[in-house]
This record gives C-alpha cells, sequence and structure tokens, in this order.
C-alpha cells in the first residue's frame, strides 16, 4: 500500500533547544575546569581528592552520555487524514491483531482489564480488519465472565462511541466526575444514550464486582464455562474461547474477540509475559495472521481512538516502510499529583531523553502500547525481501516448530500474504490453535531466542496516545 501513497504520512520536526544547547555546553566546560583544577592538585591533597575526582570524572563521563543523547530532540507529526485519502476504501488499511495481557484476577481486577478491551474494541478502524486477543495467565472464570458480560455491553457501547465521536472509549474514564454532561451538552438524544450508557456501564460493573467478592462467577461451570471446572491457575490444560465473530462488516459490529488461557504444568517454564505474548503471536497467526500486532497490558486503555490510524502512518510511509520494526507509544498515567513530584509520569524519560534518543535512531521495546510488524517477530529485518523454497520451509519448520498450519501461516506472513480471508472459518484453526497454546511447543524451537517478542529492533516513537 505504501507504494500507492504520494502525501507524506508523517513528518520528523527538530526541537528548538537552542538555550538548553548554551546551558549544557556551558555545564560542561564547568566539569571539565573542576576535573582540571582536581588533577592538577591532587599531589597536595591526598587521598580525599583522589577519591573525590573519579567520583566527578564518573559523573562527567554518565552526564556526557546523556547530553549526547538529549542534543538532538525530534518529535513526530503524523497526518491520519493522508492515509485515509490514500486508502479511500476500508478494505486497503491492513489488518491489526490486539494483545492484552492478564495474568491475577486479585492484582489485576477483571473491570480494568475489561476497560481495556472495550477501548480497543471501540477504536476508529474498520472493525472487520481487527483482532482482539485477551490472554489470561492465571485461567480465571472471573475474567472469562467478565469479557462475556464486556462482549454484551460494546454492542452498545462500540456504536455509542462512533455515533458521537467519543475520543475517550474506556468507559471508567468517561464516565468519571471529569465527564459529567450537563443539560446544555449535545442534543436529548445524546443526553438519554448518554445516561443509558452509564446505567448498563454502572451494571456491568456491579455483575464484575459482585462476582469478584464471591472469587467465583455467577454459573454452574456447564456450557462454555465447563472448561474452568477445578482448574489450577499453573496446572490446566489450554482453553480458547472465540466470544465475538466479525462477519466481514467494515463498519458494523464488534472486532474479533478471543479468549485465549494457554496451557501450564508444573515441570514446564512458562516464562510469564513473554511466554504469554509467544503463544498470542502463533495463535492469532493461525486465526487471523494479521501482518501488525499491538501489546497492551491490562491495566493500558487507548485515550484516543485513531490510535491505530497514527501508527499506520509510519509503518507505511514509503521512507520508513523497509527501516521501521515498530512503533512505540510512551506510557502516560491519570490522576497523577500536581507538577509530578515523585516522578511518576516518567517524563524526563519520555519527554526529553526519548525525544532524543528518537532523533539518534529510537528507543527500546517499551512492554505496552507498542505495534509489531509479525515479519519482524519471525527473525526478518524491516527491508529483507523473502522468496519461498524449500531450504526457507525447512528453516522455518525449524524455528516455529512442528505445526504445518503455523509454518504455513509464518510464510504468508514473509511473503507479506497476511490478514483474515473472506470466509475464512475460524473455527478449523481451533484444533491447530490448542497444538501451540501448549506448554511444551516451543521446546527445540527459536521461541524466546530467535523468534518472540523480545527482540530488540529498530523502532519508532511518536506522541503518546496511551
Amino acid at each position: 500500500m505504501a507504494s500507492t501513497i504520494s502525501l507524506p504520512l508523517y513528518e520528523k520536526i527538530p526541537r528548538k533547544n537552542a538555550l538548553q544547547r548554551t546551558s549544557d555546553i556551558i555545564i560542561f566546560f564547568l566539569l571539565l575546569s573542576l576535573l582540571t583544577y582536581r588533577l592538577l592538585h591532587l599531589k597536595n591533597h591526598g587521598t580525599t581528592w583522589l577519591l573525590a575526582f573519579l567520583c566527578e570524572s564518573w559523573f562527567t563521563f554518565t552526564w556526557v552520555l546523556v547530553l549526547n543523547i538529549k542534543w538532538n530532540p525530534v518529535i513526530f507529526k503524523t497526518h491520519p487524514d493522508h492515509l485515509l485519502q490514500a486508502a479511500w476504501e476500508p478494505v486497503e488499511l491492513p489488518s491489526v491483531d490486539m494483545f492484552v495481557t492478564t495474568a491475577d484476577p486479585l492484582l489485576e481486577p477483571p473491570i480494568i482489564t475489561v476497560n481495556t478491551v472495550l477501548s480497543l474494541l471501540a477504536v476508529d478502524y474498520p472493525a472487520h480488519k481487527l483482532a482482539c486477543y485477551v490472554s489470561d495467565d492465571g485461567c480465571s472464570p472471573l475474567t472469562y465472565y467478565s469479557l462475556v458480560e464486556a462482549s454484551n455491553f460494546a454492542q452498545l457501547w462500540v456504536p455509542f462511541c462512533k455515533k458521537y465521536d467519543i475520543q475517550v472509549r474506556a468507559p471508567f474514564r468517561y464516565f468519571s466526575n471529569d465527564h459529567v454532561i450537563t443539560l446544555s451538552d449535545g442534543t436529548k438524544e445524546f443526553q438519554h444514550e448518554w445516561k443509558r450508557m452509564k446505567d448498563e456501564y454502572e451494571q456491568l460493573c456491579h455483575k464484575i464486582n459482585v462476582a469478584v467478592q464471591k472469587s467465583v462467577p455467577p454459573c454452574d461451570f456447564t456450557g462454555d464455562f465447563a472448561e474452568f471446572y477445578s482448574v489450577e491457575r499453573k496446572n490446566h490444560p489450554t482453553i480458547i474461547k472465540v466470544m465475538w465473530e466479525n462477519k466481514g462488516l467494515p463498519d458494523h459490529g464488534l472486532p474479533l474477540l478471543v479468549y485465549i488461557s494457554r496451557e501450564k504444568r508444573h515441570k514446564h517454564p512458562h516464562h510469564y509475559k513473554a511466554g504469554a505474548m509467544n503463544a498470542l503471536t502463533r495463535v492469532s497467526a493461525l486465526m487471523t495472521n494479521a501482518p501488525y500486532m499491538l501489546n497492551v497490558d491490562c491495566d493500558m486503555f487507548v485515550n484516543n481512538p485513531k490510535v491505530i490510524l497514527h501508527a499506520m502512518c509510519v509503518l507505511l510511509d514509503s521512507k520508513s516502510e523497509a527501516e521501521i520494526a515498530f512503533v512505540q507509544f510512551p506510557q502516560v498515567f491519570y490522576d497523577g499529583l500536581k507538577d509530578d513530584p515523585y516522578g511518576n509520569q516518567m517524563v524526563v524519560l519520555f519527554e526529553y531523553m526519548g525525544c532524543g534518543i528518537a532523533g539518534l535512531q529510537g528507543q527500546f521495546y517499551g512492554g505496552t502500547g507498542c505495534f509489531h510488524k509479525r515479519r519482524i517477530i519471525y527473525g526478518l529485518s524491516p527491508d529483507s525481501v523473502v522468496s519461498v523454497n524449500g531450504k526457507l520451509v525447512e528453516d522455518i519448520f525449524s524455528k516455529i516448530g512442528n505445526s504445518k498450519e503455523l509454518t504455513k501461516s509464518a510464510i504468508d506472513a514473509l511473503e507479506g500474504k497476511t490478514g483474515t480471508k473472506p470466509n475464512h472459518d475460524l473455527q478449523s484453526c481451533i484444533e491447530a490453535a490448542y497444538k501451540v497454546a501448549g506448554c511444551g511447543y516451543e521446546c527445540g524451537t527459536s521461541w524466546g531466542t530467535k523468534v518472540s517478542e523480545q527482540q530488540n529492533i529498530k523502532w519508532f516513537q511518536i506522541k503518546s496516545l496511551f
């Protein structure tokens, strides 16, 4: 698609920092003067000055490294409108698989996970091009029950958000005190629907909170819940549930929603979140095989509904398509203290250091809020061109495991033939998905070493939308 786009999809804008540079140069020469003075008079003051000289030398060295990082800060401005002009048909936009990871319904309450999922389901992007996979490493029936209830609420919430162009699409933030409407806000129809949505969300919260307080969902563990009967958190089989399936409608309906709890056994290491991400990569490769993947922690919600379009501006631009491996969004935290006295917002890391590193090459994978290219996860560099032959197939088979279905999907990803196909039967993929989500599947493969979510590759940072 990038080859058909004539308008620039993003701009790299240097920050004006002449005053900061002048200040840094003055400090640098002052530090050099101090070190020179220490060195010249070292013989007259003995061990004390030697220790001071060593400490100040180390401080100067680290300060110069930081100065080098901050010397050329840049910010990136994306143009989603240019992307939409190029992709005037929604089918031209690439598919995206969205991953949400959670592990403990006590430490990570299900209502938080639900809000994260709802904010992802409601983004401004063709619904049939999206798939949301929720990894529950705790294999909790509470989490699954909460997602079932959330999928019902999403059928009301998503159309409401898109109809009225709601910007904050995590319900708990939207219905907070900062977003209380008045009689002068909007039309009577909007006020009526707003109150209805709030009532529905409060009912959803009540159901989930009651279930959490009782430690069990209000069900008899039959039907869809039968697989959760007497499961142990660290010793259970794979559970995969297709909770909502999009029928290929670009402007209506919800994205595909899938619940996954990978197999765990006491004698097999599970590698925590990294292992869960690898399992999500394999399962999604069989079910939808989107060329791009977004991973989000369960306590991170989207605060801009056009987040995927912003990321696609970078990933699809012709000048960066062969250079960029993934796009990282910095984290921003709500309800922080005024002036952030404890540095919890990590402003120095994201605003100053982050922009400086972006001017050099780019920061590292932040663990959440990151868009990956699937072919990069399989070990290719962004500018690699793949030609399929017997040797390549054999090499892929040895790296990613003995699943023929996964090997085929990996070859499609490497060749750029990815994305959900029309009339794609998801149920036919379930059996193969159970196999690749097994606890012993990675044994003897390159998952976690050459093939995984753990690789550090050149990335790209744009303004925070998480």
